[in-house]
Formats: structure tokens, C-alpha cells, sequence
């Protein structure tokens, strides 16, 4: 198998950060994913992110599970720490990894079928402790790696790529989130890169779970099913030799929206997604009527981008457990074996 690799060389020019960084240094390998997939733009966004507030590469904690949003921490922060989980259980490693070094910044990249499927228990309790992390879901209603089925966001009554209609409800991770107790709720578009690119830095300086769920339109498996330019089409005319999958170059979906309108945005098979980017005077920080907001703009098709729940009062998981202020993976003997005297003063404050 050949790997692409990029040049090491740049233009001396390029602009630097606080930390004499180039954007450059905050990219990783290059993307194997589907021309023109919105997760590309999330890992976009993220590196711009990452770039602007100056954070050191080496801080930075990236976890993943399994998917094609899985995938992506490999095309971002090639010099930060990495760790790839087992199929719905990122959560749980994060929570892990941040007991033992509060110290770094972390970013747990997930889809729609690790958080919301077989993820969805390792979702709710991550959220609802108020581990420190930014959490994006990658949402794109399908799951891509294995041909497109549904995922348990897809919306009832869409229709597949064999044209089979989806009749199940979808989980709102958007509302889960905000009633589990995070304490930074966001939702954007992968094409919204300057709404994308704050929300992502907000939730970064934010102490506590801060969930985004980021739409982004899978473009392998969205063409319309009775075209006799589909996929499914052509293999059921042709008789070939041999099975070739190759999915088409498809064009990236960009947006640039004012805050407080609504856009209709086409997709690729011609569908169309209706997104409400939230008023400058939207208060976040009212939950209930976030959620009312929220259901009442659902129930008139829209989907709500913007940053939907902010908790001004927020604390993480460390706050709640009392732990000390050096991480754990930096406490010598000393600390962690204080001897038999410690040990009967704690044990006469259990009796």
C-alpha cells in the first residue's frame, strides 16, 4: 500500500503563531477519505483552530473510535499525542487518559454511529460526569465505512442509497447533551468554516464537556438510488470480471450565512438541508428555552446551528472528584504511598 506523504518544505513566508508555529506544523498525513468529504473540513477547521490560540502540539490529546470521523485525527496534529479506541468506547479512554494528566487538552473526535449506537452509554456518562474535552461528532446519518447503512441520527423517512426509507426516529444528540449535563453545546455545519472555526476554539478554553455536532454530508453514499447513473444501477447492468468500487470526485459543500438567517443547502444527490444559524441575541444560557427553542425550530424542519447551551458556572471531572492539582502521572511514591498514619486518619473518617 502507497502512502502520501507531504513535502516537508514550506514558503519561508507563512504566517507564524504566538509559538512561531505555521499551520502547517498543526497538519497531519494525508486524507484517504472521499474527495470533497465534510469530515475533511472539520479536520480543516480544526487545525485553524488549533493555529489561532497558540496551542503547543505536544499538549494536545487527540481520541478517536472507530469510522470514517474515526479516522480523521490521523489528517490533523501530526505531532500531538493520538490514541484510536475500539468501536463506541473513546469516552471511556478519555476519561481515562484525563484522570491521569489533567494537564493536556483534549479532543475526542467520534460519527454518528460510534456516539449515538453502540458509543451511546459511553456518550451519556462522559457528559454527564463533565469530563474536560471537546467532544465533535462527525454526523452524518450513515455509516460510511460500511456502505452507507443508517445510523441511529438519520432522520425518519430519508431514504438510503438502495432507496430503503428509514423508519425509526433519530436520537438528538444535541438535546441528550444539554438534558446529561454538558456544560457547551454547539451544533455547525462542516461547510461553515467561520462558525466552525470559533465554536471549536470556544470549546477548547471551555473547563467541562463541551459537545459539537457538526453535520457533515457523506458524499459516497447520498446519489439517488433509481438513477441509472447510480452505483447500484451499473453493477446490477454490467456483467463484470471483477468487483471495483471507485466513488466519484464530488465538489466540498461551503456556506457563508448571516447570523439569524436561513439557508437552504443542496447536497449532492439534490436533497436539501434548511439550517437556522442562531440571532446575536439568542441567551445560551438559559436551558429551557434553549430546548424549547430548539424543538420548536425542529418541528418547522430547521436545524439550529450555533452555540446552543453555555453553563458560565461549569466544572469538570476533576472539580467533582477533589483530585489534586499535579496530574497523576507526575505523583512520585511519596505522594501515592503517604504511609500507614494517612492511611488510619482516613479510615476514622469512614466510621
Amino acid at each position: 500500500m502507497t502512502y502520501l506523504a507531504k513535502p516537508k518544505l514550506h514558503h519561508p513566508r507563512l504566517s507564524t503563531n504566538a509559538l512561531g508555529f505555521t499551520r502547517r506544523d498543526y497538519e497531519g498525513a494525508v486524507s484517504t477519505l472521499c474527495a470533497g468529504c465534510g469530515h475533511d473540513s472539520i479536520s480543516g477547521a480544526i487545525i485553524q483552530a488549533c493555529f489561532e490560540l497558540s496551542l503547543p502540539p505536544h499538549r494536545v490529546a487527540k481520541l478517536s473510535g472507530i469510522g470514517c470521523s474515526s479516522k480523521t485525527p490521523t489528517y490533523f496534529l501530526g505531532a500531538s499525542h493520538g490514541f484510536n479506541s475500539v468501536h463506541g468506547r473513546m469516552p471511556s479512554v478519555l476519561t481515562g487518559a484525563s484522570l491521569a494528566n489533567r494537564e493536556l487538552v483534549y479532543l475526542g473526535v467520534s460519527g454518528d454511529g460510534d456516539s449515538a449506537s453502540i458509543g451511546l452509554g459511553q456518550f451519556a456518562h462522559c457528559l454527564r460526569r463533565g469530563v474536560n474535552m471537546v467532544y465533535i461528532v462527525e454526523n452524518n446519518g450513515v455509516y460510511g465505512l460500511t456502505k452507507g447503512q443508517f445510523s441511529a441520527t438519520a432522520d425518519k423517512g430519508s431514504r438510503s442509497k438502495k432507496g430503503v426509507g428509514n423508519q425509526d426516529s433519530p436520537i438528538d444528540l444535541i438535546g441528550m447533551a444539554i438534558l446529561l449535563g454538558a456544560t457547551f453545546v454547539a451544533r455547525s455545519f462542516s461547510g461553515d468554516k467561520a462558525q466552525l472555526v470559533p465554536l471549536i476554539k470556544a470549546a477548547i478554553e471551555h473547563r467541562g464537556a463541551a459537545l459539537i455536532d457538526c453535520i457533515s454530508p457523506c458524499v459516497a453514499f447520498n446519489n439517488h438510488p433509481d438513477s441509472t447513473k447510480s452505483y447500484d444501477y451499473v453493477r446490477a447492468h454490467n456483467e463484470a470480471v471483477n468487483f471495483l468500487d471507485v466513488i466519484e470526485r464530488r465538489e466540498e459543500i461551503t456556506l457563508e450565512q448571516e447570523p439569524g438567517t436561513v439557508e437552504l443547502v443542496r447536497q449532492h444527490d439534490g436533497s436539501y438541508l434548511k439550517l437556522r444559524k442562531l440571532a446575536p441575541d439568542y441567551d445560551p444560557t438559559d436551558k429551557i428555552a434553549a430546548m424549547t427553542y430548539l424543538k420548536e425550530r425542529e418541528a418547522a424542519g430547521e436545524i439550529v446551528t450555533g452555540l446552543l447551551y453555555l453553563d458560565p458556572r461549569s466544572e469538570d471531572l476533576h472539580d467533582r472528584l477533589g483530585t489534586v492539582r499535579a496530574p497523576l502521572n507526575a505523583l512520585g511514591e511519596k505522594e501515592l504511598c503517604p504511609g500507614s498514619a494517612a492511611l488510619e486518619t482516613i479510615n476514622a473518617s469512614l466510621r
